[in-house]
């Protein structure tokens, strides 16, 4: 009795503690699936909104000004909030071009050496993103280099953005500040390389859908608006730079770029109308193979003699040279430069609503003192 006791109670210990640890696997699994159901859902909310601390805006400038006229380029870090992109931090890149293999791989080593540097000092080295600047708020700055640099960003950070500062823009009075993006559509294209008329028609994709803007909102700690508050108290004295009506340069500066992407548009019309010519002689090619093929089987049928074969396969293998078909182009540099032609429109456009603007109100100036 007391071994068949001893007996039982083995197994029901050994019972319970299975059932505890067939809980246990149980409930780590709820778990884990719980986590990977919220990660899968934090990462499938896209970024709406960048916060950019104004320190990080200072260093962007005098970075970028100091650079000119060569671009300038950095990488932002901060933090990933659900849909809003902070950005704490940043660093230039260095501005030497790499002319051997050595050179290439110190701007890696100078990145890794930055992060672990900033990570000492308790700063914020989550990468966000990167920077860089352009000219006179054109749109050559979106071009296939720098979809290829933000491809590679997205890719490995889903979330990273681009910051792009005008330093010549800014001179006139507005913050030319921007945040884009690379669209869900772009990457998945982009990732297969399938720029044909016939992947673009049935996606239904065009040149606004490659980059998506940012809203941004420029945080300022309570010591920085404190310092601006006891500033706007002084008196400034005023500046009238701002309303010179001389806008010569800048619009002839927009109009050569565009005259520019025009005549590279034109380029790459020109490759699609050649490939064309070489499809639709490539088909007749064919049609002809095929109507000789049907001509000589209807003879030998008069002959008596065995028909040779007429379907496509079969022909294809006697003249595999005939039925190679012409390589069609990528419609990637199209899209990109019907983009800029968008954008130096826009700035056009913009630019001279506001000259326009101000021709008026200096017109009815001089109206009033002549009377």
């Amino acid at each position: 009795y007391e071994i068949s006791a001893c007996l039982v109670g083995s197994e029901m210990c050994i019972r319970d503690r299975y059932q505890r640890r067939v809980r246990g696997l149980f409930l780590a699994y709820v778990s884990l699936t719980t986590m990977n159901d919220v990660k899968a859902l934090y990462d499938n909310r896209n970024v709406t909104q960048v916060q950019v601390d104004a320190l990080v805006i200072l260093k962007i400038i005098k970075h970028c000004r100091e650079s000119l006229p060569d671009l300038a380029t950095g990488q932002l870090l901060g933090l990933d909030l659900t849909t809003s992109l902070e950005v704490t931090s940043c660093f230039p890149f260095p501005s030497k071009v790499a002319e051997d293999e050595e050179e290439a791989d110190e701007t890696p080593r100078y990145q890794m050496e930055m992060l672990r540097c900033l990570r000492e000092v308790n700063v914020d080295n989550n990468t966000v993103g990167w920077y860089q600047s352009t000219y006179v708020g054109s749109g050559s700055h979106l071009n296939e280099a720098m979809i290829e640099y933000q491809y590679n960003y997205q890719a490995s950070l889903k979330k990273s953005i681009v910051l792009v500062f005008d330093p010549l823009q800014t001179t006139h009075g507005t913050l030319a500040l921007k945040a884009y993006r690379l669209t869900d559509q772009f990457m998945g294209l982009y990732k297969t390389q399938s720029f044909t008329k016939e992947s673009l028609s049935k996606s239904n994709f065009t040149f606004n859908h490659i980059f998506e803007e940012i809203p941004i909102k420029i945080h300022c700690s309570s010591v920085t608006k404190m310092i601006l508050y006891t500033l706007q108290a002084k008196h400034f004295p005023p500046s009238y730079d701002y309303l010179t009506l001389n806008t010569n340069q800048y619009l002839e500066k927009n109009l050569e770029f565009l005259i520019d992407c025009i005549t590279d548009l034109q380029q790459e019309q020109n490759k699609f109308h050649t490939f064309n010519r070489s499809a639709q002689r490539h088909q007749q090619n064919i049609n002809a193979l095929v109507s000789r093929r049907k001509a000589e089987n209807a003879q030998r049928k008069l002959n008596g003699e065995k028909p040779l074969p007429e379907g496509l396969k079969e022909l294809e293998m006697e003249n595999p040279q005939l039925f190679k078909k012409p390589t069609e182009p990528s419609r990637l540099e199209t899209l990109v430069i019907t983009n800029q032609v968008h954008n130096y429109c826009t700035q056009i456009s913009q630019y001279g609503g506001q000259c326009f603007t101000k021709l008026y109100i200096a017109n009815s100036l001089r109206d009033k003192d002549i009377q």
